[in-house]
């Protein structure tokens, strides 16, 4: 069973977004428990990958170093000055687009390049870095930005957050070399698949009641995140491939998925509540990417 969900991983995760839409209830259920299933879709990630390549070479640690201060600094403070230069700073989804751009990447984005049938080691390099960096990429943003004085507060949410994937990979990395050396990998891939699954139906919580009670605004905004996330990582891959970069999709794809939620933890209500409505509808291009951009990455000249 778990082969054939493998087989099609990709339309699991559409199965998980239409139940997180049209299953409030059963949402509302499973949003407290997001932090447990992320842990979990992480351990089985490093598992699968093992440490050896998740954690390269030193030359690939510059690399990553480089694409974390891209994607993670540069492009948000380089989006910061565009909305001031517009006199858009205090729009009520400015500082939510800003926290976007300036999170790390989402657990998920290195099973979608596995779904993608390329390599997700640069993806989960992406993913440990960027994290472990974010207490120093973020406060520029957040003392700059509309939400000044918000940087100790995501100190704290990042150290956490940093705590729960260090631990969760390490377990991953460790079964992986101690217990499971030669794990069935198709299995892993469906593990990873209903995971996902699970997961998108609690972050689906705020946009189905949203799009029942008013979906005007909502549809306007879900057409908006699409084209911001897809454009990112289209333009992300048009820029890694132009570098020369060995495998463009994973950083690609971190380009236009963050993990965003994590600041739910760490900023105040008066923040969050347009942060809560993106993040649902952000969910829609994140899960749909491997279905949507597939052509995309595999047309010729992408890494095979």
């Amino acid at each position: 069973m778990l082969h054939l969900i493998a087989r099609h991983g990709r339309w699991a995760l559409i199965l998980g977004l239409a139940a997180g839409l049209g299953l409030p209830g059963l949402a509302a259920a499973l949003r407290p428990w997001l932090p447990h299933l992320v842990a979990l879709l992480l351990f089985l990630t490093a598992l699968r990958i093992g440490p050896r390549a998740a954690l390269g070479r030193l030359a690939e640690a510059r690399q990553t170093l480089g694409l974390v201060l891209l994607l993670q600094l540069a492009l948000p403070l380089v989006a910061l000055a565009g909305l001031v230069a517009l006199g858009w700073q205090d729009h009520p989804y400015a500082l939510a687009a800003l926290l976007m751009l300036a999170a790390p990447s989402v657990t998920g984005s290195v099973n979608f390049v596995i779904m993608l049938g390329r390599d997700p080691a640069p993806a989960l390099r992406l993913l440990i870095l960027g994290t472990a960096l974010l207490p120093l990429t973020v406060l520029p943003i957040l003392w700059l930005g509309p939400e000044v004085g918000a940087g100790a507060q995501a100190l704290g949410a990042s150290a956490r957050l940093l705590v729960v994937i260090f631990a969760a990979a390490a377990a991953g990395f460790v079964t992986r070399e101690w217990l499971w050396r030669a794990p069935d990998l198709r299995t892993l891939d469906g593990l990873n698949a209903v995971a996902l699954a699970v997961i998108v139906v609690g972050l689906m919580s705020a946009l189905g009641p949203a799009l029942r009670t008013d979906p005007g605004p909502v549809l306007w905004l879900i057409a908006g995140v699409m084209a911001v996330n897809f454009g990112l990582q289209m333009a992300g891959f048009a820029l890694f491939r132009a570098f020369s970069l060995p495998e463009p999709v994973g950083p690609a794809i971190v380009a236009g998925n963050r993990n965003a939620a994590l600041f739910l933890m760490a900023l105040p209500a008066s923040v969050t509540d347009p942060l809560l409505i993106l993040l649902g509808c952000y969910q829609l291009p994140m899960y749909l990417t491997p279905i949507l951009l597939a052509r995309f990455y595999g047309r010729k000249g992408a890494p095979t």
